[in-house]
C-alpha cells in the first residue's frame, strides 16, 4: 500500500525532510519490490531487435510473421508474467526450465504503476524465458514465460519527480566462470511503443487495487549461438536504478 500512491514522491520527499539516520543496511537486506498481492505482467516485441530475434526462433514453424504484425499493430503484446511468489530479488537464483533447450534471459526497465495507472517509479526486471518452447509454437509462450524463479526483479525502486530519461541505458553482462559470454546495450528510446501506451493496454479491462509492476519488453536479445547455463551470472544495469545480479540455479 505504501508505494500504491500517485504522489508517492512528494510523500518521500517529505520522510526524507524529517527522517533520523538509521542504520547501515547490507545487500542481504534488500527485498524483491513487489507485494504479495500486486501482478507482474509483461510487454514483448517493443523494441526492433526484439522483433528479429522472435522471427529467427519461430521461423521453422511459421510463426515469424506472428512477431512482425505485432510489431507494426496497434495493439501491442501483453501477457501476464508471473505472481509475487514466482518472482525472485536481488542476488538471488532465477532458473531455467528442464524441458528447454535454449534459454535467456531478458534485461526490462519495469514500471511500477499504482491502481489508478500512473508510473510512479522504476525498477529492473529479468524476464527469463525459453527461447526453444516459444519458438516452436507461439501458443506455447505462457510455458516459456511462467514457472518457478522464472522472474526477478530489482534492486531498489527508482523514485523520480520526472518520467525516467529515456536515453537511460540498459546493459546486459552474462558472466560464465568468471568469463564474459555475452555483452549488450540499448537506450530505452529505441522502444517502439512510449510506457504510458503499455501502461494504457494492461490496464484496459484489468484492474489492480493494489498496483501493478509491468515489464517493458526487451532490446538486447543473445543470438542463436547462446544459451544459458547453470551457474551463470546475469548482471543488468539501467542508468539511475543500478544493477540486479541473479545466477542461474
Amino acid at each position: 500500500d505504501y508505494i500504491n500512491d500517485d504522489n508517492l514522491y512528494d510523500k518521500l520527499q517529505q520522510v526524507v525532510r524529517t527522517a533520523e539516520p538509521g542504520g547501515i543496511l547490507s545487500v542481504s537486506d534488500l527485498l524483491k519490490p513487489i507485494g504479495n498481492n500486486q501482478e507482474l505482467w509483461a510487454c514483448g516485441v517493443t523494441y526492433l531487435r526484439s522483433k528479429v530475434g522472435r522471427q529467427e526462433e519461430s521461423k521453422a514453424t511459421g510463426g515469424a510473421d506472428f512477431y512482425a504484425r505485432v510489431y507494426e499493430a496497434e495493439r501491442p503484446e501483453v501477457f501476464f508474467k508471473a505472481t509475487p511468489s514466482r518472482v525472485v530479488g536481488h542476488l538471488q537464483n532465477v532458473a531455467i526450465r528442464k524441458d528447454s533447450t535454449w534459454d535467456v534471459p531478458e534485461p526490462e526497465l519495469t514500471l511500477v504503476v499504482t491502481s489508478s495507472g500512473k508510473i510512479v517509479a522504476y525498477t529492473i526486471g529479468n524476464d527469463m524465458s525459453s527461447r526453444s518452447i516459444e519458438g516452436e509454437n507461439p501458443l506455447y509462450l505462457p510455458q516459456a514465460k511462467t514457472y518457478d524463479a522464472c522472474a526477478a526483479l530489482g534492486p531498489c525502486i527508482y523514485v523520480s519527480k520526472e518520467p525516467i530519461d529515456s536515453n537511460s541505458v540498459i546493459k546486459l553482462v552474462i558472466n560464465r566462470e568468471e568469463q564474459t559470454v555475452f555483452e549488450g546495450t540499448v537506450a530505452i528510446n529505441q522502444m517502439k511503443r512510449s510506457l504510458t501506451e503499455l501502461v494504457s493496454f494492461v490496464y484496459r479491462e484489468c484492474s489492480f487495487p493494489k498496483g501493478c509492476l509491468i515489464m517493458t519488453g526487451t532490446g538486447i536479445v543473445p543470438g542463436h549461438d547462446f544459451t544459458l547455463q547453470s551457474g551463470d551470472e546475469i548482471k543488468i544495469t539501467i542508468d539511475n536504478i543500478g544493477t540486479l545480479i541473479n545466477t542461474v540455479g
